[in-house]
């Protein structure tokens, strides 16, 4: 095809040049890709992202007041978050966070793709390391595919035994840290090594030695293919408007070496050798496209070496490609809505944040009976009610009762009522009036709980009191 057909090819069939699935190429697990390594910006940024999982290693080991610092007790049923306890009645903070965080992902996708498969994802960066320490012990791309092919000898069993033995550590480590989320990770370590943890933590931890290892050093971008559900939604997520790897066509068609007439493109297939999955993105976006850049430094090292401008392969919008208009991400529907919902669910975790109460109650209104004629003619309803002392002491407190003149309360039996530490107590309550004060068969009343400590809570709860018809 001559040049200027190539460039004066119509919208349409440049286009269906994207979306035909006939020009990807998927591996389906047939060969093991040995993607090549080289230095530039985007595998810079990409080990600098993958370093913020060095906190997923070291959060279990932080302490605060004596305790981990981060800690999900499921025995307890406490989340424990430094200086916070969220407690299962506070549930509904920790369903916010999981929205923000999910709604987040949604909202990078539809602005600039799959950032988060490329930089963040954990599969992706454990593969990284897997397949950086593979090249260290067994070679280059060649050398490791030689080596694959080569007859089993010595040399080949020390490799092979070197590389999935630094694999199972890293995997061991990653399981144990796992667990430490859910166990104080000093103890758990403790009661590893002298073979005394429950079966659970067991189960647990062979899970993630197993999934990390085959995941990430066997399987490596057959996860991404066919089993991750994000890559099946993107999508979705993704329109013409997504900033993702893209390849100017237009500036790169018909490709060539250096003869007349060709564009930019020589080529030279660098972009699929350093790919983790493999695709050629000349072909457009694929399901393995992951957008982690390193099909951009690898053209871009090739364009300067030809003397021509980097670029060819770029993160860009398939309008901007294609010349057409592209509105700013602030003014595209679908990242206003997830931009407001992203506002509602912030503004929840604030509230939650500055308004957990030290204290939880929930009353019951005994339905048998519901109520009782003293002999001094008094009217008595029996509750229970149930508190939360979500503190680290004892905390004695006060109930009262509003909205039913001269009713008085007898809590407990008369006895002092505490609420034991991080406990939750049910108690009985009795609460009398005389008939005359009542408003009808129903009178709304308010029970008022406060400490009495040096904690300041204060809590009300909305009930009713029940009397005789006449």
């Amino acid at each position: 095809m001559s040049e200027k057909s190539e460039q004066d090819k119509p919208l349409e069939s440049i286009e269906a040049l994207y979306a035909d699935a006939a020009n990807w190429h998927v591996n389906t697990g047939g060969e093991t890709i040995h993607a090549k390594r080289m230095d530039g910006r985007f595998r810079r940024i990409k080990w600098l992202t993958a370093a913020s999982w060095i906190f997923y290693l070291l959060a279990p080991y932080l302490r605060w007041n004596g305790q981990q610092a981060i800690l999900f007790d499921v025995p307890h049923r406490q989340f424990h978050l430094f200086a916070l306890t969220i407690w299962p009645q506070d549930i509904w903070l920790l369903s916010l966070v999981l929205i923000f965080f999910a709604i987040t992902l949604f909202a990078v996708t539809a602005v600039a793709g799959r950032i988060w498969c490329g930089y963040f994802c954990f599969q992706t960066v454990w593969t990284d390391i897997f397949t950086w320490i593979e090249e260290k012990i067994e070679g280059n791309p060649q050398q490791r595919r030689k080596l694959d092919a080569a007859p089993w000898d010595a040399r080949k069993l020390g490799l092979k035994l070197a590389k999935h033995t630094l694999w199972l550590v890293i995997a061991v480590v990653t399981g144990v840290t796992f667990s430490g989320y859910f166990y104080d990770i000093f103890q758990l370590w403790h009661d590893y090594l002298t073979l005394q943890v429950p079966l659970i933590a067991w189960v647990v931890m062979a899970a993630f030695i197993f999934g990390t290892y085959v995941f990430a050093g066997l399987m490596r971008e057959q996860v991404c293919f066919w089993l991750c559900p994000y890559a099946r939604i993107q999508s979705v997520m993704v329109d013409r408007n997504s900033v993702i790897p893209t390849y100017d066509f237009r500036r790169g068609e018909p490709r060539g070496r250096a003869r007349s007439g060709a564009g930019d493109c020589v080529d030279c297939q660098l972009c699929i050798g350093v790919c983790p999955t493999g695709v050629d993105i000349r072909n457009g976006l694929q399901e393995g496209c992951i957008n982690c850049g390193l099909c951009l430094d690898a053209c871009d090292s090739v364009m300067v070496k030809v003397g021509k401008p980097p670029g060819l392969i770029r993160y860009a919008s398939e309008n901007e490609i294609l010349g057409q208009p592209t509105p700013p991400f602030f003014k595209r529907p679908r990242v206003l809505v997830y931009g407001f919902i992203l506002l509602l669910a912030a503004g929840g975790i604030l509230y939650g944040l500055t308004h957990i109460q030290p204290l939880q109650l929930t009353v019951l209104h005994e339905r048998q009976p519901l109520f009782i004629r003293m002999s001094d003619g008094s009217i008595a309803n029996k509750y229970t009610l149930t508190a939360v002392n979500k503190t680290g002491g004892n905390l004695p407190v006060q109930i009262r009762v509003e909205g039913l003149e001269g009713a008085t309360v007898e809590a407990n039996d008369g006895a002092p009522v505490v609420l034991t530490p991080e406990m939750v107590m049910p108690f009985r309550v009795l609460v009398r009036t005389r008939p005359e004060q009542l408003k009808g068969v129903d009178t709304p009343i308010r029970f008022v709980l406060e400490s009495a400590g040096e904690t300041q809570a204060r809590l009300e709860y909305e009930s009713v009191f029940v009397g005789p018809a006449n």
